[in-house]
């Protein structure tokens, strides 16, 4: 199915496709006058590390547009760089991979079902702020929530979208000379059995949720990050 998918992509899409990011295995890319859009599909966690790393200079030499990745990681726990590592329990599934990062914020989870968004973004083009920054993130995320009728929002003193007190989307980013890293990850429909292993990004009295928790509807990862998209040409004008 996903070579059938890379099929699908229009002689266009592939002609527009800069040459520095063709060391990606694209499965679909679109861009505007300032943003390359990828959607990478599963791709494992360090891989995509060295890819952000890699995109990461080129927008920092202004050789690429800045470029925001859509994908997915298969299961795997994730370390903030100041993260309290007694935060990863011992009831956790061993066989999941744990991996210390550079972003910042504490230990979180990823795995299929799950939309992880890296906006690599040179921040001097639009509001030199982390501030401005992660709130904008909350904000395209709130706003994509909203199309599927679910009421989420912002929760003073803690980054992420929550719905009431639950989690639905977690933020951890990194900053080098204005330009960002890593971002965050919204549940769609991802078995939420493996937070059971962590105290999610470190807050003990609240549990997560997902989409399909909230709605009991499945949903095409692809069709999420169209919305996605939309809602990132809104706000990074």
């Amino acid at each position: 199915m996903l070579n059938n998918y890379k099929n699908e992509l229009n002689k266009m899409s592939v002609i527009n496709i800069p040459s520095e990011l063709f060391f990606l295995d694209i499965i679909h890319f679109q861009c505007n006058e300032n943003i390359n859009f990828v959607w990478l599909g599963s791709v494992d966690y360090k891989k995509a590390w060295s890819y952000q790393k890699k995109i990461h200079k080129l927008v920092m030499e202004n050789r690429i547009k800045d470029t925001i990745l859509f994908l997915e990681h298969p299961h795997v726990y994730t370390f903030g760089k100041n993260a309290d590592k007694n935060f990863l329990l011992p009831s956790r599934d061993k066989t999941v991979d744990v991996i210390q990062s550079d972003r910042g914020g504490q230990i979180t989870y990823h795995g299929p079902g799950q939309l992880v968004v890296y906006p690599i973004i040179d921040l001097k083009k639009y509001v030199k702020s982390i501030t401005w920054y992660i709130k904008t993130i909350e904000y395209v995320i709130i706003d994509l929530l909203k199309e599927y009728s679910i009421d989420s929002n912002r929760n003073k003193g803690l980054t992420g979208v929550w719905v009431e007190d639950e989690k639905i989307a977690a933020i951890g980013v990194r900053l080098k000379k204005w330009v960002t890293m890593h971002g965050y990850a919204l549940n769609v429909k991802p078995n939420l059995n493996f937070y059971q292993g962590l105290i999610p990004c470190g807050i003990f009295e609240h549990g997560v949720t997902s989409i399909f928790e909230l709605l009991n509807v499945k949903f095409k990862m692809f069709e999420i990050v169209k919305k996605n998209i939309i809602q990132f040409e809104r706000k990074l004008k």
